[in-house]
């Protein structure tokens, strides 16, 4: 199987899970680290709205429990037509684990429709670099 079609199989089986009941809104994500496992999250909404987790944030978390350190790629899939990019927050958490030239790839139910690198969703951005 593709690398890619891995990564959007993974993120359409978590998308599968969330738990979307206020917004309706599922979205899943997926991560291929330096080693090549792929790790998997969703969104988890709360009742207490700021207290909800996205997608790409419950799959970093996955990717640290089970020992990766880097992410190599990351695939963030929502419905709708219009591009469900990672939040502000998310582009963030991405960015401290990951280099600017990694790529994201924003996918809708049929597929992969655009990929970025993190630099061009996050320039000139601060990262653990700046604290060495």
């Amino acid at each position: 199987m593709d690398p890619i079609d891995t990564l959007f199989s993974a993120a359409r089986a978590a998308q599968g899970r969330a738990h979307a009941p206020y917004s309706l809104f599922r979205v899943g994500s997926a991560i291929r680290d330096e080693a090549g496992a792929v790790h998997a999250g969703c969104n988890v909404e709360n009742a207490a709205y700021p207290v909800g987790t996205c997608a790409e944030a419950g799959a970093i978390a996955a990717m640290i429990a089970t020992g990766g350190r880097r992410i190599a790629e990351i695939l963030v899939l929502g419905d709708g037509e219009a591009l469900v990019t990672p939040c502000g927050a998310c582009r963030q958490r991405i960015r401290e684990f990951a280099g600017p030239d990694t790529p994201i790839h924003v996918a809708g139910p049929d597929g992969v429709r655009k990929t970025f690198t993190l630099d061009e969703l996050l320039p000139a951005s601060f990262g653990p670099d700046n604290l060495a």
